[in-house]
């Protein structure tokens, strides 16, 4: 069975290749890099990605790589959301490492039954030490707490820390388009050793389910260009399943 599913992420691989990339990677590439330079070069940022990566599990399809690139999206989500509202250089700057260190814990405790809120508390604990103002903790570990979808939403104290919690949310649902079946979709089944006959029978209903993630983007930018980032996920896993169809119909009679 192991095979079976390298061959199909192989060609889900292939599949995404074909399809161009979301509109938000050109139309913000300048946020973006802005965000990366901080998350690469900021002293705090990297000992705390060296404290998750000691920490973090990788094996789920939650791990290291999804914390980074949900940590430099939402650091970027930050600062265009700053810009439109007129923020300093200094705020600026200060709530995109505020989201990197919420991008990075947002999943710690991935595995665990109410894993927002244990990550959460995993990241109160350890940024204890670290130089942040008890209210920039509280707002780190709200946006963690929120960052669930079809949850009841947690009210943030301040106008910084309700972006704060928007943007992490919308780069945490980024993921649910094409890396959903070019990453995520594969180490989760995976881990859970799921059978080839489950896989296939569920596949229609977890593709068609992603839809009812369009209408839960929270910030301005979020809701322009997240639905674009579902609807290529939703093409790859139409076309993917097509694949499926063809190459395995053994699995269908």
């Amino acid at each position: 069975m192991d095979s079976i599913y390298s061959r199909i992420r192989d060609q889900a691989l292939i599949i995404a290749s074909q399809y161009p990339p979301a509109d938000f990677y050109q139309a913000y590439a300048d946020e973006i890099q802005y965000s990366v330079d901080i998350f690469i070069q900021d002293a705090l940022i990297i000992e705390l990605r060296d404290f998750v990566q000691a920490h973090i599990e990788n094996d789920f399809g939650h791990g290291m790589d999804h914390a980074h690139k949900v940590a430099v999206e939402a650091g970027a989500l930050v600062a265009i959301e700053c810009k439109q509202a007129s923020c300093s250089s200094f705020q600026v700057q200060h709530l995109v490492r505020m989201a990197h260190c919420a991008g990075l814990f947002h999943d710690i405790r991935r595995k665990e039954q109410n894993h927002a809120r244990k990550s959460a508390d995993f990241a109160a604990e350890a940024l204890q030490t670290y130089d942040f103002a008890d209210s920039d903790l509280a707002d780190i570990c709200i946006a963690i707490r929120n960052h669930e979808a079809f949850k009841d939403i947690e009210e943030a104290e301040t106008r910084e820390g309700a972006m704060l919690s928007d943007c992490l949310y919308d780069a945490d649902k980024f993921r649910w388009g094409p890396e959903n079946f070019t990453q995520t979709v594969w180490d989760m089944v995976a881990f859970g050793k799921v059978p080839f006959q489950k896989f296939i029978q569920y596949y229609p209903k977890g593709v068609s389910f992603l839809d009812k993630i369009k209408p839960t983007f929270r910030s301005a930018t979020g809701r322009i260009c997240g639905p674009q980032f579902i609807d290529l996920g939703l093409a790859i896993g139409r076309d993917l399943y097509g694949y499926i169809q063809a190459e395995f119909p053994e699995y269908f009679a």
